[in-house]
């Protein structure tokens, strides 16, 4: 697919999920079966569509059988980033993976647990066509309460006229929810902390310089967090 602004996609699939207990107790989160396929395959077939080459999938938590299971990939093309060592968060692994040059400017970035539906455009597309990297260090995929099934939370992020984004102020409902997908610049990770950190730390730093941007999503997503998600998430894909 034309238009994207990146061919490399780093999928986050390093973590321990403790929320999806007990199902990831002898498993790791991004193998949990929703609709009768893996996370992380759900993931990987929705780059694959887009027309992304390279995905690079960072691995820690029961890191031999995902990398056993989604080693025979030949679309995306898979690399591992390996987090065996230490668990290292988003911001870490990121780090991680483009010191080790895995990551070209800018790369796609997003969970490995993600569910969504596209609306009239493809998601990846939606983000590529709002890409300004002389304006943005990251740009995040977005969506209103209305279009975040099985959500129950306050909001991330509040977006002014021209895509700004700023965090959920206190004691306010916040109208935008972090989809788990953006676009990152590497401009978003110069000087960064070593080890082990979250996105939020850069993100704060690209909202004071007014860099952080959003992107409001036109199709539906799914938090698919928790085991019980998982029956509702299927009943609305089954009907699709």
């Amino acid at each position: 697919m034309s238009g994207l602004a990146s061919d490399t996609a780093m999928v986050m699939a390093a973590g321990l999920g403790k929320r999806m207990r007990p199902l990831t107790a002898a498993q790791p989160k991004p193998m949990v079966r929703v609709a009768g396929k893996a996370l992380i395959d759900h993931t990987l077939d929705r780059l694959a569509e887009a027309g992304i080459g390279q995905a690079v999938v960072n691995v820690h938590y029961l890191a031999d059988s995902l990398e056993a299971h989604i080693k025979g990939r030949k679309t995306p093309k898979v690399t591992i980033s390996d987090e065996r060592e230490a668990l290292l968060e988003t911001g870490g692994g990121m780090v991680k993976a483009v010191n080790a040059g895995l990551l070209p400017d800018p790369f796609f970035c997003l969970n490995a647990d993600n569910i969504w539906l596209d609306g009239p455009r493809n998601a990846f597309l939606e983000l590529s066509e709002l890409w300004d990297a002389k304006r943005m260090d990251a740009l995040l995929l977005v969506v209103p309460h209305s279009r975040a099934n099985n959500f129950t939370g306050q909001g991330d992020f509040h977006m002014d006229p021209h895509g700004r984004l700023t965090r959920r102020r206190a004691g306010r409902i916040a109208p935008f929810i972090y989809t788990g997908i953006q676009i990152v610049s590497h401009h978003l990770l110069r000087d960064a902390p070593e080890g082990r950190f979250g996105t939020m730390q850069l993100w704060e730093r690209a909202i004071e310089e007014e860099r952080l941007f959003g992107a409001s999503f036109t199709g539906q997503w799914f938090e698919v967090g928790t085991p019980q998600a998982i029956k509702p998430t299927e009943a609305v894909l089954k009907g699709v």
